[in-house]
């Protein structure tokens, strides 16, 4: 079901070179959480077992390197290489169905593992439209749909990244939905989260992190130390390259705590990732400007289940206030008629080097959306200073 190593989200391979340099001993567990409580069809978890079993044979090819120091000269050689040789493990996945329940587990040394999720999650999405057999809409309106949706951020004048690997309906939708933003996205489309697709289409990678990155760090630090040394060590691996901080790991407010006037100044903005973004805007702002830093020469960038209206409320608040940008997922590439899944996979364990596992936890700025222990979700509020659970924003 996918056709290139690279058919990934580029925020993977980051943290993956990170990983090498830093953690190479630390071992890892992430499980899929079935959100939406799907039921899923007789033979499910046989053939989602025969597509992780044919990742097995992909491979870096000769093109695909040559991108890679073309486009990411961050990424340096020995870890080009690293990826040269990679090949995808099978045996570090567990998929069981019981019914219409689907359980899969991941576990093994986290630079290798920190690839499975997101074309895991693609190839969950895909096969359960396929096995589901529900028609999606013609190739025609996918592209005319696309078009629509890319004069209309033109028109608002503002970048727009496409960000919908994970629960994309299928590789053909994905790759017609790019084709299109490509070819009429002009100033306005800056690139796919994709790596297969920005090769394959001309077009920039575009990461920086990810939640797992500041959970782990919270497993080997503890949470008070986990958003500021998460920070440090991208920091000592980039040096300044991919300065986008991911800020809801454990709540946008203990974030803002660790965001002092030095990595302020060092990081170009933040991610929006969960609660409402008009707050989240203005909290961002008003921190900027506690420490005497021009919010207009920053960025946030959202990338929260955002559609042309959610778009366009955000526009209309931070115009002229703070630079912006929008990474937009879902709206994307399974906007095509059947209902798309609710689904993720988060790390649930690490055991860093000379430690035991630990539990590990993300404390969205919505509640609905905390993964993890819950005593160790109590912990964390504890720790950190939060409101009792569920209610974390100020």
């Amino acid at each position: 079901m996918l056709h290139s190593i690279l058919d990934n989200d580029f925020y993977k391979f980051t943290m993956q070179n990170a990983v090498v340099k830093l953690f190479p001993y630390a071992r890892t567990r992430y499980a899929f959480i079935n959100r939406g409580q799907h039921a899923f069809p007789p033979g499910f978890g046989e053939a989602l077992r025969a597509a992780v079993d044919d990742m097995a044979r992909l491979a870096l090819s000769a093109e695909e390197k040559e991108f890679l120091e073309q486009q990411c000269p961050f990424l340096d050689p020995t870890y080009r290489d690293f990826l040269a040789g990679f090949r995808f493990d099978p045996a570090e996945i567990t998929i069981t169905q019981s019914g219409e329940e689907l359980e899969v587990h991941i576990e093994g040394y986290w630079y290798r593992t920190i690839l499975w999720e997101v074309p895991l999650m693609a190839m969950i999405s895909e096969l359960w439209y396929r096995l589901g057999g529900d028609q999606r809409d013609s190739d025609k309106s996918v592209r005319d749909s696309t078009l629509t949706k890319i004069e209309h951020y033109k028109r608002l004048g503002v970048r727009v990244a496409e960000f919908g690997t994970r629960r994309r309906h299928s590789y053909a939708v994905h790759d017609q939905v790019v084709a299109a933003l490509k070819e009429q996205g002009r100033g306005c489309f800056i690139g796919t989260s994709n790596v297969h697709m920005a090769q394959r289409h001309g077009t920039k990678p575009i990461g920086t992190h990810a939640h797992e990155w500041f959970m782990f760090h919270a497993a080997r630090f503890g949470f008070k130390m986990a958003n500021i040394l998460a920070l440090e060590n991208w920091v000592k691996v980039y040096r300044g390259d991919l300065g986008i901080a991911l800020s809801d790991t454990f709540t946008s407010r203990a974030f803002f705590r660790s965001f002092d006037k030095k990595f302020a100044k060092l990081f170009d903005g933040v991610r929006h990732d969960s609660g409402d973004p008009i707050e989240f805007a203005e909290a961002t702002i008003r921190h900027y400007e506690s420490l005497g830093i021009d919010p207009k020469t920053k960025t946030i960038i959202f990338s929260d289940g955002l559609d042309t209206d959610k778009v366009d409320r955000i526009v209309r608040y931070c115009a002229g206030r703070i630079g912006m940008s929008f990474g937009i997922g879902t709206n994307f590439t399974n906007d095509v008629g059947p209902q798309p899944m609710n689904m993720v996979i988060k790390m649930t364990e690490a055991r860093p080097e000379g430690q035991d596992w630990v539990p590990v936890i993300k404390l969205s700025d919505v509640s609905s959306k905390h993964t993890g222990d819950p005593d160790m979700i109590r912990l964390a509020h504890q720790v950190l200073s939060l409101k009792e659970l569920g209610q974390t924003a100020d």
